[in-house]
């Protein structure tokens, strides 16, 4: 059973630890034969933060090992980050071990701290999202090929998604977190989005992608090219 390997391995290595959680498709009931186990590992003080993969018993393991003082830092640094990788981790974990409740009340905190969303963007970071966006589709209307169109493409639909996020106060993601955070923050035109992308990576037309991206570019002040200025080190944009 996985969870009773989670706790093997976990004694293994780290025989010290206060917490740990499962998190992922196996504690969420969705593993599949290749799945690998996620584990948030809570250490005393004065032991190294660190994210590591290994292999166990033929299974890869994700281990998120961390002391008080270092989660906060990883929590401070996913949030600025608008992903809340280890929020989530917490949030929706299983707890396997719980020496003294911190990780009860962490897993609360994070909870919490999902469901209020990301910090709103600055003015300055949406106005270079709006600016880099309405760049990007003058580019993907004038792609003089389908080589540039997608590369492009890729890149108008991270930037919407960026955008749109933030006008609902929602978290972001990479990888399969990409389309699960943007159909919970957007449900209708992040569908659209996402649907748009498909559509010009399966034949190259840009238009239902330009209407998408367009129409999250309404909902957030409109195209913006002249007048805009920015100054040096640049803010927010860059990922």
């Amino acid at each position: 059973m996985l969870i009773d390997q989670a706790r093997r391995l976990v004694a293994e290595l780290h025989p010290d630890a206060s917490a740990v959680v499962l998190a992922g498709s196996v504690a969420a009931g969705r593993a599949r034969a290749g799945s690998d186990l996620d584990l948030a590992v809570l250490l005393p003080d004065g032991r190294d933060t660190r994210r590591e993969t290994l292999r166990h018993e033929g299974r890869v393991v994700e281990v998120f090992a961390h002391t008080r003082s270092g989660l906060d830092e990883l929590r401070a640094f996913d949030a600025a980050s608008r992903r809340g990788v280890v929020q989530q981790l917490y949030a929706t974990g299983l707890i396997l071990l719980d020496r003294d409740g911190h990780a009860a009340r962490i897993a609360e905190d994070c909870r919490a701290e999902l469901l209020a969303g990301p910090a709103p963007l600055t003015a300055e970071q949406r106005e270079n999202l709006r600016y880099a966006l309405t760049d990007l589709l003058d580019d993907l209307r004038d792609a003089p090929d389908r080589l540039e169109a997608l590369a492009v493409g890729t890149e108008v639909l991270r930037s919407a998604a960026d955008l749109l996020s933030d006008h609902h106060r929602a978290w972001t993601g990479t990888g399969k977190w990409f389309p699960r955070r943007l159909l919970t923050a957007a449900p209708d035109l992040g569908a659209r989005l996402l649907e748009a992308h498909r559509v010009l990576c399966e034949d190259g037309g840009p238009a239902d992608l330009l209407s998408a991206a367009g129409t999250v570019l309404d909902l957030v002040g409109g195209p913006l090219s002249a007048g805009y200025h920015r100054g040096w080190p640049p803010v927010g944009a860059e990922r």
